[in-house]
């Protein structure tokens, strides 16, 4: 999976799957902006993977923000002249709770990041992906479209099942142009995204149901690691999965197919 000469974008690649992600890209030989909120995270990405010999870019915007990305896209293109794939990967868990107590704000923050944010990263990446064609991967989620079983997350599920839709039709739109469009869909891995979950009187939603001990068959219970989807991405973004587009791909160890 050589990719030399390839630009990859990583959003939300400070931590968690866009780390890992942009850090086998790099390894792959891609030349990687890590983009970001939190400039601290970037920097100390970016440095672990310029550590092990790749080409990294910081770029601290705001993926909900049309002016912040347009002017993040430019820097991109100011800097290596081209763009080849695009990990759109930032997000949050956001409120979780029953929906006559998830305020409308609430609901619109996680609209605002994860569906806004990835409609904002496409569509200022595709006129450069549209030059001589490429690869995007969305980081999508069990939840939404294998699962529903999460109590209160309304608005997290219904971004999530959007993205996998924008997937599909986004695979057909730009077919002619050479561009692939994938998605992946992690269940329970360890990262930091936790960090950024308010669950408020989520036992009022919650259905009971007694699983075998551990939800993830492959794992014995224990969740996957963000190298666990990264590995996904590259492939996804990579030569090798030249004839794939349109899909999403499950990463859960058989989570969902349990839940």
């Amino acid at each position: 999976m050589d990719l030399t000469s390839k630009v990859a974008l990583v959003t939300g690649a400070g931590s968690g799957i866009g780390h890992a992600a942009a850090r086998l890209l790099a390894g792959q030989g891609a030349k990687v902006a890590l983009l970001g909120h939190t400039e601290s995270e970037l920097k100390k990405a970016a440095d672990a993977l310029r550590a092990e010999g790749g080409d990294a870019l910081t770029i601290t915007a705001d993926v909900s923000s049309d002016i912040e990305m347009k002017a993040a896209l430019q820097m991109l293109i100011d800097h290596y002249g081209r763009l080849d794939l695009v990990v759109a990967n930032a997000g949050i868990n956001g409120v979780w709770a029953p929906i006559d107590d998830l305020k409308p704000e609430e609901f619109d923050k996680t609209i605002a990041v994860n569906l806004r944010g990835t409609y904002l990263t496409l569509h200022h990446a595709v006129p450069h992906l549209k030059k001589q064609g490429g690869a995007i991967v969305v980081v999508s989620s069990i939840n939404g479209n294998r699962t529903f079983t999460s109590p209160g997350a309304t608005a997290y599920t219904a971004t999530k099942a959007a993205q996998v839709a924008i997937v599909k039709q986004l695979a057909l739109e730009l077919g002619r142009h050479h561009i692939r469009v994938n998605a992946v869909c992690p269940g329970q891995i360890e990262t930091q995204i936790d960090d950024n979950t308010d669950k408020r009187h989520v036992e009022e939603t919650k259905i009971p149901a007694e699983f075998p001990a551990g939800e993830i068959p492959l794992r014995d219970g224990k969740p996957g690691a963000s190298a666990d989807v990264a590995e996904v991405i590259v492939f996804l973004a990579s030569d090798a999965s030249r004839h794939v587009t349109g899909t999403e791909i499950y990463v859960d160890g058989g989570q969902g197919l349990l839940r």
